[in-house]
């Protein structure tokens, strides 16, 4: 059974958990559906607007879709988050992956 399967299941039983859903999106980019996993991270950086990884992710898989403009918005929006929250491994990761685009 897939990842993404299992939480399906959990997301369709607690579509509030924003931890079950993040999962999902997670499991779901890493299995390479990279679409699919937009709309869950676009729910749980809905409710959480400092929640740094789903916008680090969800500009990833807007580059997958060949999104640069939209990826942009998500990625810088996740550097200034990183900036502000002192995550200087992902703020580094960041500033390369925008210095590419």
């Amino acid at each position: 059974m897939k990842k993404s399967e299992i939480f399906t299941a959990k997301v369709y039983q607690q579509p509030d958990n924003l931890l079950f859903r993040f999962s999902l999106a997670q499991a779901l980019y890493q299995e390479g559906a990279h679409k699919q996993a937009i709309p869950h991270l676009e729910v749980c950086i809905a409710a959480r607007c400092d929640w740094m990884i789903p916008r680090i992710l969800l500009g990833k898989a807007w580059l997958q879709q060949n999104d640069i403009q939209l990826a942009k918005v998500h990625l810088q929006t996740a550097l200034q988050l990183a900036i502000e929250q002192s995550h200087e491994d992902p703020a580094a990761e960041l500033q390369t992956l925008l210095a590419e685009l």
